[in-house]
C-alpha cells in the first residue's frame, strides 16, 4: 500500500518545472521513491543496530544516502 500521496508527487514534478503531468507519471515517481526509501531504511536500520542502538537517527540515513 502506498504511503506517499500522488498530490505530493505532482507538487514535486511541478517544482521541477513540469507544466503538464499525467497520472501515470505521479504513480511511477511514487513507486520509485517508495522503493528507494525502503532500501535506504533497511540499510539505516542495520547501521543503527551495528552501533548498538534501536533508534534510527538522521545520521544513519545520511550515511546510507550520502
Amino acid at each position: 500500500m502506498p504511503h506517499i500521496s500522488l498530490s505530493s508527487m505532482e507538487k514535486i514534478l511541478r517544482e521541477a518545472g513540469a507544466e503538464r503531468i499525467s497520472p501515470s507519471a505521479c504513480i511511477a515517481l511514487r513507486d520509485i521513491l517508495e522503493h528507494r526509501a525502503r532500501e535506504i531504511s533497511k540499510k539505516a536500520v542495520k547501521i543503527a543496530q551495528h552501533a548498538g542502538r534501536k533508534t534510527v537517527r538522521g545520521e544513519d540515513i545520511k550515511l546510507v544516502y550520502g
